[in-house]
């Protein structure tokens, strides 16, 4: 029995595989999480200067992409080697400190490994072997990033929303999750609900409410749900970014005028009307009685 026969016939070996691949793909997301928004940044100076018709003053500057310099460090410089870059087990054996210096590794990045782990061995136990699991799993490993950059920076890259919303729409030629109809009223849909929200809330308060990486990723989430399951997908997101919100002002006395990052809440629902978004449609008209 061939390791591909066995994949697509027994679930627990499939289920197995695929968090062990999350788990080194959740590896490389903690990289681009990190860098992501260094390099956009580098971009913008340079646009800036180019504009402004200054001197380049870079030239010092090592390159940075999402392959190169190699991990270092960020207190004492010392490069991390291939056996202390193994995902979860070196964080584990260095007891979460660097062997160079000795500091404390943030614990945000084995979580970020864990969570990639689950996530994706949830996806092939819920979705099986075949192209489905194979989509959701580039879904949900391009969601885990952009969370991260939003709760950061508050920013949702477009070369991660935009790739994601026409991945979706080219999804729809072959009806993995939606037909193409769907997909494409649910990404036109899902931006102009935001925008309109955006420009409505802006004309009352003066304020912005939310940025236009919020309208392109909710926009995504329509073309790979189609626009069926954008109500679900806004309920559930608005519902838990207000109790969050309102949890931090109370408990942790958070300035209410600092911005609250929308997008993992929009990722969070995506991912979980992704799995069982019918299931929750169904629930909620119950629960209204609308069914």
């Amino acid at each position: 029995m061939d390791l591909v026969h066995l994949l697509q016939t027994q679930s627990t070996w499939l289920t197995g595989a695929t968090a062990l691949l999350g788990l080194l793909v959740g590896s490389f997301l903690n990289v681009v999480a990190h860098r992501l928004p260094l390099m956009m940044e580098r971009e913008w100076k340079a646009q800036c200067r180019e504009l402004l018709g200054t001197e380049d003053d870079t030239d010092g500057e090592a390159p940075l992409d999402l392959l190169r310099p190699a991990s270092r460090c960020p207190h004492c410089g010392h490069r991390i080697g291939a056996l202390e870059n193994i995902p979860l087990l070196s964080y584990l054996y260095l007891r979460g400190r660097c062997s160079g210096c000795g500091t404390r590794i943030a614990l945000r990045y084995p979580l970020v490994e864990l969570v990639s782990a689950l996530l994706s061995g949830l996806l092939a136990w819920h979705f099986g072997w075949g192209w489905p699991l194979a989509a959701a799993l580039v879904f949900t490993w391009t969601l885990i990033p952009l969370s991260l950059i939003d709760f950061d920076h508050q920013l949702l890259p477009d070369s991660l929303t935009q790739p994601l919303l026409w991945l979706g729409l080219l999804l729809s030629l072959q009806g993995v999750f939606v037909d193409a109809h769907s997909a494409i009223l649910g990404a036109a849909a899902g931006y102009l609900s935001l925008w309109a929200v955006y420009h409505l809330f802006r004309l009352l308060t003066g304020k912005e409410g939310m940025g236009y990486g919020d309208f392109k990723l909710l926009a995504a989430c329509g073309a790979w749900m189609g626009w069926k399951l954008l109500p679900v997908i806004i309920l559930l997101s608005s519902v838990v970014g207000a109790v969050v919100g309102i949890g931090l002002i109370l408990i942790r006395g958070r300035d209410r005028n600092i911005p609250i990052p929308f997008g993992p809440y929009i990722a969070a629902a995506g991912w979980l009307a992704l799995l069982w978004g019918q299931d929750l449609t169904d629930a909620y008209l119950r629960f209204a009685g609308l069914r």
